[in-house]
């Protein structure tokens, strides 16, 4: 499928696809597909900054290539490695055989039939559909060695190793970088990229992510989740609930086959939209009992 060509396209591929995103983020993620400059997203845990990237490679049909980062992720992992027990057997083969050309053995050993593509080398590759989506997810629990091993990626859409020589990508790839800023990334970084914060959606719009991802929802139990989420956003929380909480959170309560919440129903259920021991017990009981008085209250 061809890149949007407008703000407008850009909104309605991500609406076509399940995403409702305001205008600011579709700005920037069409600038993003017309520049071909990576998209560096922040926000909070669970606000839909990795689904942007899913939705973008299922919106137009590349594939999409993840890496999920943590601590201590290098280059082996992220980008390539050897194949050392196919290259031991090579050798042990070659021995066995009685005469070995080391010149010759050793530039087969070092050939593109013993490398071990990881993610980032993967992105390098054209697909069927045109560049791949690259997805590298909560870049923060990296540490900054890796930042800058990124920077050759993003700046020139290239790795280079050292037996092969450079390997450029034919075309660039669409790249999404998200973080849930647990710590700050390096500006050269930021600086390669478009920057977008993704921060929680306003009740209107998170009404309609609800309507889009569970249409099975009651109408009624719809308004008073979202209201009752966006009510204990405001509380004092050791980490207030996302969006996708709150799906989760909506599906659970259709399972359950209510069609409005009441107190004990949200005791009862809290375990799905908190994560927090400290969080469920502040809301537990009158807490909770008196945040659905207040969005009823609001609502009528």
């Amino acid at each position: 499928m061809t890149l949007p060509a407008s703000i407008d396209a850009t909104q309605a591929l991500l609406a076509s696809a399940g995403y409702v995103a305001d205008r600011a983020l579709a700005t920037v993620a069409f600038l993003s597909l017309k520049l071909r400059r990576p998209l560096f997203l922040e926000g909070e845990a669970g606000v839909g900054k990795t689904e942007i990237a899913k939705v973008l490679a299922a919106a137009l049909g590349r594939p999409l290539i993840r890496l999920q980062c943590y601590e201590g992720l290098d280059v082996a992992a992220a980008v390539y490695e050897w194949n050392y027990a196919g290259q031991m057997m090579a050798i042990r083969l070659a021995e066995a055989g009685g005469s070995v050309d080391r010149e010759r053995l050793e530039s087969d050993l070092f050939s593109e039939r013993y490398l071990i593509r990881r993610p980032l080398l993967r992105a390098l590759e054209p697909g069927e559909g045109g560049a791949p989506v690259l997805l590298v997810d909560e870049l923060d629990r990296t540490d900054e060695a890796f930042e800058a091993f990124l920077l050759e990626v993003l700046s020139d859409f290239q790795v280079t190793i050292p037996e092969l020589g450079t390997i450029r990508a034919p075309e660039p790839p669409i790249v999404v970088l998200t973080s849930n800023r647990t710590r700050e990334i390096h500006d050269a970084l930021k600086r390669r990229c478009l920057y977008h914060w993704v921060d929680y959606p306003d009740a209107e719009r998170e009404l309609a992510i609800l309507k889009r991802r569970v249409p099975g929802a009651p109408a009624a139990l719809a308004r008073d989740v979202v209201a009752f989420v966006q009510a204990i956003r405001k509380e004092d929380l050791f980490k207030a609930p996302g969006v996708a909480e709150t799906l989760d959170w909506a599906t659970a309560l259709v399972e359950l086959d209510a069609v409005a919440l009441d107190p004990a129903l949200v005791s009862d259920t809290l375990g799905v939209l908190l994560k927090y021991q400290d969080d469920i017990q502040a809301l537990q009981g009158g807490r909770a009992r008196a945040l659905l008085d207040e969005v009823r209250a609001g609502a009528r």
